[in-house]
């Protein structure tokens, strides 16, 4: 079997017709650089502030008048990342609007690489001062701005899936390749920025792993240093993806109708009762993967005084993730897409709640938690590939019900979801740094209490979230078969309108 008749059976594809295995690979590439960028503004920009910056040491009353400095971090991360998941309807809106020769999603991809890139290694800008409340309200601004540009290429990004191809099964494959490599883009960035963090700042810690104090801002120095290297090498690394991906992809099935109005994209999506219940999902599992935000790393950090150990809480989840996302058609296909999401996530609500009465306090329990983390990466990636299918689906859905497609407004729920998550993940993170009194010009920085404390907001968050994402989904009725037959339907729709 030669290399191009591998790539057709991985993903589904035919030669010569239809989408190819070119575009499906230049797909998943452009995916695997945008997480580059995506995760180290999402799992980093929090320790940036809180202990690059030192607001996790400003008191209440110091800086800020009715909120300690981890607290004032944790509701700008809210804050931005929920306006700025209202703002994806409004950029699916735009993205159903666009015509242009490449088509209306990938000239984003081409046009929005160098904006994205310099917003944010601003974000991780050296020069910011230390404990100063004009730094606070400049990275404020910056961090919205890079939050508003990043939209304008994520939300067309998805789209683009259903623009590629109308085959779900297809499309199921190609999406479950493209959330692989973002998986690994993400993974990449998690996995080895906390061991450089780690190294670099060694020499300033005793042997309990707590900062000497004398060493207390060179430390918070060489980590605005770090962390603006590894920004600037990430997205010098990214941006050639973005314009990889425009260039070897092509929009197939979009609509040549009149562009729809913001309004009536927005009744378009309330009349997708199906996409509805995929985003009423989403958001109650908000919490389910706090661990592996910047709690996580706040955890290692403090409470197994060692950063780098983030690397091994994120690398135990991989195994099951991968297992599971390689699985993820062999799954829908079984069970169907919706039972399969059930069963997952029940799985992970089990292994939360056994993970927190267990607890971590001796090595056979964090050799238990070590398990639980390779189970947990089951509904991770399972989550992370067939939310994107089902998404498709509705859109075929809508189209079925309504004669429109509406691909922007659509994906743009599924990155609505997932910056909602991430605002949850950042929010509960931070919070529980600040409610564990987490403090990191102390010695100690964190109680006995206080880790007890981070750890019981960080599972049973996550367990209750894995129970909440599954409720909306026993109302979910758009199955494959259904699926085929609406699509069948639509073209003989066409056919009839061509003669």
């Amino acid at each position: 079997m030669n290399e191009n008749s591998f790539l057709h059976k991985l993903f589904g594809t035919t030669p010569g017709k239809g989408v190819q295995p070119k575009e499906a690979v230049a797909y998943s590439v452009c995916g695997f650089g945008q997480n580059f960028i995506c995760t180290i503004i999402g799992s980093y920009l929090t320790i940036f502030m809180t202990d690059a910056l030192l607001f996790g040491a400003a008191e209440k009353g110091t800086l800020f008048k009715t909120v300690d400095g981890a607290m004032a971090v944790a509701f700008l991360m809210l804050f931005t990342r929920v306006y700025d998941a209202f703002n994806d309807p409004i950029m699916g809106s735009i993205v159903d609007k666009t015509r242009t020769k490449w088509g209306k999603c990938r000239p984003f991809l081409k046009w929005m690489a160098i904006p994205i890139a310099v917003s944010t290694v601003v974000c991780f800008c050296p020069f910011f001062k230390s404990e100063s409340k004009a730094t606070f309200v400049i990275i404020s601004i910056v961090y919205v701005i890079w939050s508003m540009v990043y939209t304008v290429a994520d939300v067309p990004y998805w789209g683009l899936s259903t623009c590629l191809t109308n085959d779900t099964e297809v499309r199921g494959k190609i999406l479950t390749v493209a959330r692989l490599a973002c998986t690994l883009g993400a993974g990449i960035v998690t996995v080895f920025v906390p061991v450089i963090t780690n190294t670099v700042t060694k020499k300033f810690r005793n042997d309990a792993g707590e900062v000497l104090p004398q060493y207390i801002q060179q430390n918070a120095d060489t980590l605005k240093w770090t962390y603006f290297i590894c920004a600037v090498v990430l997205v010098v690394a990214a941006v050639p993806m973005f314009f990889y991906g425009f260039k070897n992809t092509k929009e197939r099935f979009t609509s040549t109708d009149e562009p729809p109005s913001f309004s009536h994209n927005i009744k378009l999506l309330f009349k997708n009762k199906q996409l509805l219940l995929i985003v009423l999902s989403g958001i109650l599992g908000g919490a389910r993967m706090v661990y592996s935000y910047t709690g996580g790393l706040y955890f290692a950090k403090y409470v197994l005084k060692n950063e780098g150990l983030f690397s091994v809480i994120t690398m135990l989840v991989v195994p099951g993730g991968l297992i599971a996302s390689v699985l993820v058609p062999w799954m829908s296909k079984k069970f169907t897409k919706k039972w399969a999401y059930i069963f997952v996530h029940l799985l992970g609500a089990v292994v939360m709640f056994a993970m927190y009465f267990v607890g971590y306090d001796a090595p056979w329990k964090l050799v238990f938690c070590g398990i639980g983390l390779v189970l947990l990466g089951i509904p991770q990636g399972v989550n992370n590939i067939i939310t994107y299918a089902m998404i498709g689906d509705t859109v075929d859905y809508l189209e079925w019900k309504t004669g429109e497609r509406a691909e922007g407004i659509c994906f743009a729920m599924q990155t609505l979801i997932n910056k909602i998550g991430m605002a949850i993940g950042a929010f509960i993170g931070v919070f529980s740094y600040s409610w564990a009194g987490i403090n990191p010009k102390a010695s100690p920085a964190i109680t006995p209490d206080g880790e007890q404390l981070l750890w019981n907001i960080l599972i049973l968050a996550g367990a209750i979230s894995m129970v909440g994402t599954i409720i909306p989904m026993f109302f979910y009725k758009l199955t494959e078969k259904r699926q085929r037959e609406m699509v069948a339907e639509i073209e003989e729709r066409k056919a009839a309108k061509a003669k």
